[in-house]
């Protein structure tokens, strides 16, 4: 017994000098290192012959990793691109971050994923995978199989859709999340995931809101979005996950149709006034929230992801450019189309939700640590945006 205890000690020292950057002290060989030396003790003394035990690369998720491991993000060269997974690719934003990203990592390099079939404009302009992010062995056989570095999280469902359902609110917001926290700690990913002014409730200061304060929303995507907040910030502090979050204000694009969220009326009352002259905004007139072009929200997540991780105080950042009621969006809007007629027939649900919102945000974290900068402000969107659908109007009229 005594001499088979030897040979154990023997055959660690032996392994530890031929793969020094293989010890013990790691929990999975550990783990193995037990599991052979109680293998060899139960063994009959007598003509015994040690147990060899190959160990290879193993892959662990934080579902079954020991207490005292942690995970690195990946690290790039300055040569070096990214390989970047998008899910929930066909929202709002997926689409234009893709191009966006394309544009300086290479066509091959960013990969957009949902579960429904893109347009042909979209499936034709780079790769495009069918994703599910609730099915957890799916989405890792893709980060496995496409040597994914950055996972950009796009896929929920929003303000006022989620309050509708529930249920599928709760499976794709909070469940999908905890693949995505998964699979990102196990491969070393550097995650985004975005949050949201919904993230803030009426307890909260609301004009402006800080980085750091009460929250406690009352909606589900809401609620979700802290939750997501928190397990990244834990996973970064505890796996060394690498974790990178902003909160958006209500984003504004010209080229995409509404989703779903309260702050889509500064959308809709675009394609309204392009179409009939009319429009009618399901808020109060009075109602201040923070908004962002998407121009702009789509460089910040790009810088973001970019900053060196030292220069980075916190793992959840507020960004904001401007603050607008729908009456001084309209007002603005009315100086170039003074024919546009608005009236106002208030949605109880999507009023309340709004009133627990942020007026403002103080984004002066993400300002001073990597250099934010807005270029849009009110008059410099409504702009943007006539100019966008007045060379639609064009083409149609061509076409």
């Amino acid at each position: 017994m005594r001499r088979l205890g030897q040979k154990i000690a023997k055959g660690q020292l032996l392994h530890r000098e031929r793969y020094p950057c293989c010890s013990t002290n790691m929990p999975v060989v550990r783990i193995f290192s037990k599991v052979a030396k109680q293998a060899l003790l139960s063994t009959p003394g007598c003509g015994c012959q040690p147990l060899t035990v190959a160990v290879r690369n193993i892959s662990f998720s934080p579902r079954q990793v020991t207490s005292d491991a942690s995970f690195h993000s990946v690290s790039f060269s300055e040569t070096d691109h990214p390989k970047v997974l998008i899910t929930g690719g066909l929202g709002q934003l997926g689409v234009g971050l893709a191009k966006l990203l394309r544009k300086r990592y290479g066509k091959n390099n960013v990969i957009l994923s949902d579960i429904r079939k893109p347009q042909n404009s979209v499936f034709h302009s780079g790769p495009f995978i069918y994703s599910d992010i609730l099915d957890y062995k799916n989405l890792r056989e893709i980060v496995v199989n496409n040597r994914i570095t950055w996972l950009v999280h796009y896929s929920a469902l929003l303000s006022a859709v989620g309050e509708a359902n529930v249920a599928l609110a709760r499976s794709v917001n909070i469940t999908g999340l905890h693949n995505i926290l998964d699979i990102a700690a196990e491969h070393g990913l550097r995650l985004f995931v975005p949050s949201t002014i919904g993230a803030f409730g009426p307890t909260s200061p609301r004009n402006p809101t800080p980085d750091l304060c009460v929250q406690r929303p009352r909606t589900i995507y809401g609620v979700s979005k802290v939750h997501a907040e928190l397990m990244g910030e834990y996973y970064h502090h505890r796996y060394g996950l690498d974790f990178r979050c902003l909160r958006y204000p209500g984003i504004i694009s010209a080229d995409s149709m509404p989703g779903g969220g309260t702050t889509d009326y500064a959308v809709q009352i675009f394609h309204d006034a392009i179409k009939t002259g009319k429009f009618e905004c399901n808020l109060r007139p009075d109602t201040r929230l923070p908004m962002m072009y998407i121009d702009d929200c789509l460089r910040a997540t790009l810088e973001v992801m970019e900053a060196p991780a030292e220069t980075l105080s916190m793992r959840t950042y507020n960004i904001n450019a401007m603050s607008f009621t729908p009456e001084e969006l309209a007002q603005e809007l009315q100086k170039q189309m003074p024919e546009l007629e608005v009236t106002y027939e208030v949605d109880p649900v999507r009023q309340a939700i709004a009133d627990s919102w942020p007026m403002n945000f103080d984004d002066s974290n993400a300002r001073n640590d990597w250099a934010w900068k807005h270029d849009y402000d009110l008059p410099e969107l409504v702009q943007t945006m006539l100019n966008f659908f007045g060379s639609e109007t064009r083409m149609a009229r061509f076409n």
